[in-house]
């Protein structure tokens, strides 16, 4: 049995989401091991380059995505969780809008919104690399509604600029630059 004393410690400290450089954002849950609720999947460039990863965990709370980035382009980029499963290059319109299946507008900072999949922005440092630790509240990975594995699946997206955490619906973040499948289409 293993001990999730520590991660769950952590998770609690995290709160929402933490860009801090943290060690244990480098560890990879093993795929091979792990329960359909935890995974780790390829984060892709447009040109099809391997630009990071997403580990997923299912945490009490929702679930824990973990992002780790290496060859993107300096600065602060929009994170977006989109409603369809999918990653097709060359610009990713494949995974549809931002996730939002309680019908909100976009923006933590909008009085409507936001959308579930409305993230917050990742920095990305001079030498391209970044990492990202987010709790996605009252979500599961598969059965209990919201579920990344519904009907159309659940893609992550990073974009090429800031979210302004208040544009309905894009906030404003510009192209799609990394894009990875949580969850396949059911």
């Amino acid at each position: 049995m293993t001990c999730r004393l520590p991660l769950i410690a952590a998770t609690l400290a995290c709160a929402a989401c933490t860009n801090a450089d943290n060690s244990d954002q480098t560890n990879s849950i093993n795929e091979n091991t792990a329960p359909a609720d935890e995974g780790e999947v390829a984060l892709m460039s447009p040109s099809g380059e391997q630009v990071g990863s997403v580990a997923y965990l299912q945490e009490p709370s929702g679930m824990q995505l973990r992002i780790s980035v290496e060859g993107l382009a300096p600065g602060v980029h929009a994170v977006h969780l989109h409603t369809t499963g999918s990653c097709k290059a060359p610009d990713f319109s494949s995974a549809g809008g931002h996730w939002n299946p309680m019908g909100k507008e976009h923006g933590r900072d909008n009085p409507d919104g936001a959308h579930l999949g409305d993230l917050a922005n990742m920095n990305v440092g001079d030498d391209g690399t970044g990492a990202a630790t987010y709790i996605v509240a009252g979500v599961t990975y598969a059965g209990v509604e919201p579920a990344f594995s519904d009907g159309d699946g659940t893609a992550l997206v990073i974009h090429e600029a800031a979210d302004d955490y208040v544009t309905d619906p894009t906030g404003d973040a510009g192209g799609r630059a990394a894009c990875a499948v949580l969850a396949e289409p059911a």
